[in-house]
């Protein structure tokens, strides 16, 4: 009899163990049972399809040509720059915008093998595609923000200007002094430093950590009002206006993670916090002979990426401009006239 039950325990533990460590398989866009195609997508050189929208004056009449990188559970249509520009700014300027899926979220295929390198090198798939012309603009907030580092490590011949808007922090990266590193993680809330933990040193577990239901798994991605600072909450009422109890609330859109939640939002997690082949901080200005410009925009009062944290990699890079605005949290870009200041220092080169 004892033999049976522990059988059956070990059988059981088994099944565990394969299920917390081997997600649902995504629900692929244009095949039976998965989401409808209903954006324009280029094919890669892996047979992934990238969706993409375009925004702003016509490719051909352009003056500046920006690719444009969505954040955290968001999508091509989450372009808070381009949402909050005037037309007028839009046609002074010559602009033109095209944001996409990235891989995973949206009508994009997922990519299980997501690198720095690979975003990039989408990216540069996507211009080619798109007939952008030898050199383009990136820009990427948030988690997007965070790409652009990629762009600049292994795309740096093919870039305008950058611009990383609140990029999201590694708090990884051999660079940091390890206390001041440290000092700014312990600064999240206990759940967040778990999450992050469990995706850096055990990402075969990143799924199962973030839906088991012992424990409280990341803030931000349930969008805790305690990862928002007061004038970000005061954004998201404007914007999003109010949810229960008349509290702001953030909008997901509908397409965010249709995929599934592990090739969107455990998978950024995994590529934002796991173990990178390059530092930042080791970066070489791309524009040694100032035809271009690298700009870093930060609010001070953020409590989703760790101010202190910028202003060391800017101390290291002295090449970035870097933009501190004062007493904004993370949601800054929602604001039209800092938005527009992004994107003229971002194509005007100025601060």
């Amino acid at each position: 009899m004892l033999k049976e039950i522990t059988a059956a325990l070990f059988f059981g533990l088994a099944i565990w163990a394969y299920q917390a460590t081997n997600p649902p398989p995504p629900k692929i866009c244009g095949t039976p049972g998965g989401p409808p195609i209903t954006a324009p997508r280029v094919k890669l050189r892996d047979g992934r399809h990238l969706a993409y929208k375009e925004q702003g004056v016509s490719r051909e009449t352009a003056k500046s040509k920006i690719v444009y990188v969505h954040g955290f559970a968001s999508t091509r249509h989450d372009t808070v720059s381009v949402a909050n520009l005037s037309p007028e700014v839009v046609q002074e300027l010559g602009l033109y915008f095209v944001s996409f899926d990235r891989p995973g979220y949206g009508e994009s295929d997922p990519d299980p093998k997501r690198s720095p390198e690979s975003i990039a090198l989408d990216i540069e798939e996507l211009a080619d595609h798109l007939g952008l012309g030898s050199k383009f603009h990136v820009m990427g907030f948030s988690m997007g923000g965070q790409v652009v580092w990629g762009c600049l490590k292994y795309i740096p011949h093919r870039l305008a200007g950058a611009t990383l808007i609140a990029p999201v922090v590694n708090y990884w990266w051999p660079g940091f002094p390890a206390n001041l590193s440290t000092e700014a993680y312990y600064q999240q809330p206990p759940q967040d430093q778990w999450t992050l933990r469990v995706a850096h040193h055990a990402p075969w577990l990143t799924y199962w950590w973030n839906t088991q239901k012992w424990f409280p798994a990341s803030a931000v991605a349930a969008q805790k009002p305690e990862v928002f600072s007061r004038q970000d909450l005061e954004l998201l009422f404007m914007v999003a206006g109010g949810g229960k109890d008349n509290k702001p609330q953030a909008i997901m859109h509908p397409q965010t993670i249709q995929q599934g939640e592990f090739e969107t939002l455990h998978r950024d997690m995994m590529f934002g916090f796991g173990k990178w082949k390059f530092d930042p901080m080791d970066l070489e200005n791309p524009f040694p002979e100032n035809e271009g410009s690298v700009h870093l925009w930060q609010g001070d009062e953020d409590k989703m990426v760790p101010p202190s944290l910028q202003r060391y990699i800017v101390q290291r890079l002295p090449w970035i401009n870097f933009h501190e605005v004062s007493g904004s949290g993370h949601l800054f870009p929602f604001i039209p006239e800092i938005c527009e200041a992004i994107i003229k220092s971002s194509v005007l080169g100025k601060n």
